[in-house]
């Protein structure tokens, strides 16, 4: 079991990786753009697009703060981690649905199984913490009845 969490760690490091690189690639574009805007005689058209390009440029960098911080919580998980209750780094059977607590990355398939990836601090995630095999939760009108902890 502790191969299946190291491969679903794995993939939310993927997911948070892509993230990051997406956004950086991003910020390269509109850094390009912003260096390529030539001041035209219309000076209030290119004050505009100067403002609208550091709009676009301060949501990226705040996107890729938010991937970053996502990284440094997926790196504070250990999924190595065996314990009886669910907590960060447990992966939760339930009989309606199958948990990695770690980060929101949402669905992963994975060898045909479906699992979710989430947070700690999701609504689901502090609904398990500190659950075991034989608890049962419920969540917006959904019961779950825990089969394991790994």
């Amino acid at each position: 079991m502790n191969d299946l969490k190291k491969e679903l760690h794995q993939l939310c490091v993927i997911y948070v990786q892509k993230r990051i690189d997406t956004v950086k690639q991003a910020i390269d574009a509109t850094q390009q753009a912003a260096n390529e805007e030539t001041k035209s005689s219309a000076g209030d058209k290119y004050e505009t697009g100067r403002a609208m390009m550091q709009q676009e440029s301060d949501r990226n960098q705040a996107q890729l703060n938010e991937a970053n911080k996502l990284m440094a919580a997926l790196n504070q998980v250990n999924p190595n981690t065996v314990s009886n209750t669910a907590g960060p780094g447990s992966l939760v059977i339930t009989d309606n649905g199958k948990f990695y607590i770690a980060i929101s990355a949402g669905t992963i398939v994975l060898d045909g199984e479906i699992y979710f990836a989430v947070s700690p601090g999701s609504p689901i995630g502090l609904r398990l913490k500190g659950q075991k095999a034989g608890d049962g939760i419920s969540l917006n009108n959904n019961h779950y009845r825990i089969e394991n902890v790994f």
